[in-house]
């Protein structure tokens, strides 16, 4: 009888299927191999949760020029930090959605409407407003206080009236001149108050003269997108001398304090959308609060 050997290469093909299968057995069962895939899957979820994460939920640096008159430069302000502005830079960053406010402060004491356009024409401060997310604006006082000085003897509302025109102008002036730079930022007017309570209290009609102005402000606002009026005229009717410096005309740092409280729920309520922690009424809603 013959035999025939049977080649080498027909055994390896009977065993291979085997080895293979015992491998993929061996691999389902290794639990290295169990963590690793489960380590994938975390990663692959934990990617898909960074790449989905609305912007608003991670904290972000906003810039701010304010620029004005003394209320953005502080005087009276003893600490001598910029007014109203190291007590706003506190109130932003403690909100969550706010990493670092960075504040550029080009406030100078006794500066008119007509002054605040030179000021927003030099280039330091229009290569700021290009960068600005909000632009804070403190004009007009020192523009009533010329009619006062210029007329002393002989106050009465229509000298205010030619006078508060031309602030009108110069307000769309400037106002015009952030939106080229920036159409994008955030303009917020801070209104005006009555410090003359103090040296023409039996002068009724400079609260008058106060209130058209603030209206006129509003009115010059309503014409610009994304612009902000601050009403801060009652603080000082109700608060009185309290929140006055010295002089008796300027905030004091109480005064300068609320002004920033009024600012920042500015910001917190109609800019980020935030509700408010005090109800808004009817009442304060007209009063721009």
């Amino acid at each position: 009888m013959l035999h025939f050997s049977k080649k080498p290469g027909d055994k390896m093909r009977k065993i291979m299927p085997f080895i293979l299968l015992s491998l993929l057995f061996l691999a389902s069962c290794n639990p290295n191999s169990v963590i690793k895939e489960k380590l994938n899957q975390h990663k692959e979820v934990a990617l898909m949760i960074k790449e989905n994460v609305p912007e608003e939920f991670i904290p972000q640096d906003i810039k701010i020029v304010s620029v004005g008159d003394s209320l953005t430069q502080g005087v009276g302000d003893t600490t001598k930090r910029g007014g109203y502005v190291p007590y706003l830079e506190a109130l932003l960053e403690k909100d969550k959605s706010i990493n670092d406010a960075l504040f550029d402060n080009f406030g100078i004491r006794g500066n008119r409407s007509d002054q605040l356009l030179k000021k927003l024409a030099s280039s330091e401060v229009r290569e700021a407003v290009k960068e600005a997310d909000y632009v804070i604006v403190t004009i007009g006082g020192n523009d009533v206080m010329k009619v006062v000085r210029e007329n002393f003897s002989n106050l009465n509302l229509k000298v205010f009236s030619a006078q508060r025109r031309i602030y009108e102008d110069n307000l769309h002036g400037a106002l015009t001149a952030v939106r080229n730079e920036n159409p994008n930022s955030k303009i917020i007017l801070v209104g005006l108050y009555n410090p003359f309570f103090k040296w023409f209290a039996d002068v009724r009609e400079i609260n008058v003269i106060i209130e058209e102005w603030n209206h006129a402000s509003k009115n010059v606002l309503m014409e610009y997108p994304n612009t902000y009026f601050v009403e801060i005229a009652d603080l000082f009717y109700d608060e009185g001398e309290e929140i006055l410096h010295t002089d008796y005309f300027h905030p004091n740092d109480h005064g300068y304090e609320l002004i920033a409280n009024r600012i920042f729920d500015k910001i917190n309520i109609e800019i980020l959308e935030k509700p408010s922690a005090v109800p808004v009424t009817a009442e304060n809603k007209e009063n721009g609060n």
